[in-house]
């Protein structure tokens, strides 16, 4: 009862629930399970162990206006989870692509927009809406309901509280919360259960003392660090990150 096209291109042990609809140009990794009732659009490449549940859509056109009918994909890794009512569009002429990497979770009801890249062992909790154009590191937590505004970019390893409107870039290794959203500390616990040292937590958050907690712009601080701190991957990371930023930098704490 599931209708799945001649040309679409299924690997060993796809397992196609009932009244799910598999168009062609579309590729599923072996040992995947599609649930019932999900809809795969043309341009969809599903990597291997991957589940899809009920009510998803993916690789949908793009709710862009520009969008004019190019050619675009949808690029899902290995042992990925999308979960009830997921959609995620397809790219448009800026990347040509929409990227979900491996072992992410996408709860129910995410909309991942056109073009978006999200790196392996991202968590986005249930009604996160991503805009266009966003780009989320590995192993970033979005928290339920959250609104991420388009073009932004997350951090590695950062963490957002639920319900938060992200309208700036949050930096890697950070919580943020509050609103405006702000910098609400390190993400230690998340950094520990991920195999970092003390020391190396030690490091980042002597980082975010120089970026946020001193009134100094981001520039000077960015200068203080370099002279001050030893150079470390995590420390070149943040460095890197602020300043490749676009649309800026949440704020600092606030009390």
């Amino acid at each position: 009862m599931a209708h799945v096209d001649p040309k679409a291109i299924l690997g060993k042990n796809v397992t196609v629930d009932p009244f799910t609809m598999i168009h062609e140009n579309v590729t599923i990794g072996d040992n995947s399970w599609i649930g019932p009732n999900v809809t795969i659009f043309p341009g969809a490449r599903i990597g291997k162990n991957c589940k899809i549940f009920p009510g998803s859509v993916v690789a949908g056109i793009p709710q862009d206006l520009k969008f004019q009918g190019e050619e675009s994909t949808v690029i899902i890794g290995d042992n990925t989870t999308i979960r009830e009512c997921v959609t995620i569009s397809r790219g448009t002429v800026d990347k040509q692509t929409t990227v979900i990497g491996s072992d992410c979770l996408l709860m129910a009801y995410v909309h991942v927009a056109h073009d978006c890249v999200l790196g392996s062992h991202v968590i986005i909790a249930n009604s996160v809406q991503i805009a266009g154009h966003v780009s989320i590191d590995d192993w970033a937590i979005i928290g339920g309901s959250s609104a991420i505004h388009q073009f932004v970019k997350i951090g590695m390893h950062s963490m957002i509280s639920g319900g938060s409107l992200v309208r700036k870039d949050v930096p890697p290794f950070t919580k943020a919360a509050r609103e405006p959203l702000s910098y609400a500390g390190v993400n230690s616990l998340g950094l520990r259960r991920r195999g970092f040292s003390s020391e190396s937590i030690g490091h980042i958050q002597e980082v975010y003392r120089y970026l946020f907690l001193n009134s100094m712009n981001n520039s000077r601080a960015l200068e203080e660090i370099e002279i001050n701190l030893p150079a470390t991957k995590e420390r070149d990371e943040i460095l890197n990150f602020i300043r490749s930023s676009e649309r800026g930098v949440m704020k600092g704490y606030i009390n």
